[in-house]
């Protein structure tokens, strides 16, 4: 009775997202997240190495390249009328010292890049992608979905509003594990593989407009492929392959080329 009351609940719960066209699990609104990410962002940034963007010109390139996306986004959205989904965001870019190979973005607009990721990266464009990438999660609202598919499956029928406002140490895990922050979190909530294409598809747009060649995208996930480690079959994963990815991403070069102006020196 209760799982078939949950299945209910969470259909009526689902939205439909603007941008993608696709119907998502919301159980949390985009305000309660935008909240709890000022929070989590100051709490993990007071906790790690920040590299100062006042003296190292990794840091600098970090905020040059987030700027710019940002303003690329921005764009994109106000030319589809959806400038108010973007209503809560002040962006904020952060490069933290680290040799994890990583990159996200929370809700409103926050940012951090590890320095583990700026040697597979290489270069601004493919550093532009990534970015482009992890802030589509964050507008797409992926963050979210998974925070919610997170709330039914941990919490288990505990009221929204009660595990919210309690900002019990269940729903901060849940919180951080869907948007990917830190590394003892427990079990990172993955991201289905429709919401990571959804990410590589209009991360190379928001590239492409910010000035930057999507076709690094292409060596760069190429980069990370060769990096190795155990990964499962592609059948168990979350995540496409590494082969899938790339044939999708140059499936979907032509239409990230359509939006290309380079960047003016």
């Amino acid at each position: 009775m209760l799982a078939g009351a949950i299945a209910v609940f969470t259909c009526l719960a689902c939205t439909h997202n603007n941008i993608t066209g696709r119907s998502q699990l919301s159980l949390v609104s985009e305000t309660d997240v935008e909240d709890m990410a000022k929070t989590e962002y100051t709490k993990f940034l007071s906790t790690s190495k920040v590299v100062s963007s006042n003296a190292n010109k990794d840091a600098e390139m970090v905020t040059r390249v987030g700027t710019r996306i940002a303003a690329a986004i921005t764009q994109y959205y106000k030319e589809k009328g959806l400038t108010n989904e973007l209503e809560g965001y002040k962006w904020e870019f952060n490069l933290v010292d680290s040799k994890e190979v990583n990159a996200w973005c929370m809700p409103g607009g926050k940012v951090v890049v590890y320095t583990g990721i700026l040697p597979v990266t290489q270069n601004e464009a493919a550093l532009a992608v990534v970015l482009g990438h992890e802030i589509t999660h964050a507008v797409a609202g992926h963050g979210r979905e998974r925070m919610s598919q997170g709330i039914v499956q941990q919490l288990g029928g505990v009221a929204l509003s009660v595990a919210l406002a309690n900002k019990s140490a269940e729903t901060q895990n849940i919180f951080n594990s869907a948007y990917g922050v830190g590394t003892n979190v427990g079990l990172l909530l993955p991201f289905s593989r429709k919401q990571e294409l959804e990410a590589d598809h209009y991360g190379l747009i928001f590239a492409a407009m910010a000035g930057y060649n999507p076709q690094e995208a292409v060596p760069f996930w190429q980069r990370m492929a060769k990096l190795g480690g155990e990964k499962p079959p592609v059948f168990l994963s979350d995540h496409p392959s590494d082969e899938d990815r790339i044939q999708k991403i140059q499936a979907l070069m032509p239409e990230a080329l359509s939006y290309y102006k380079p960047i003016v020196k």
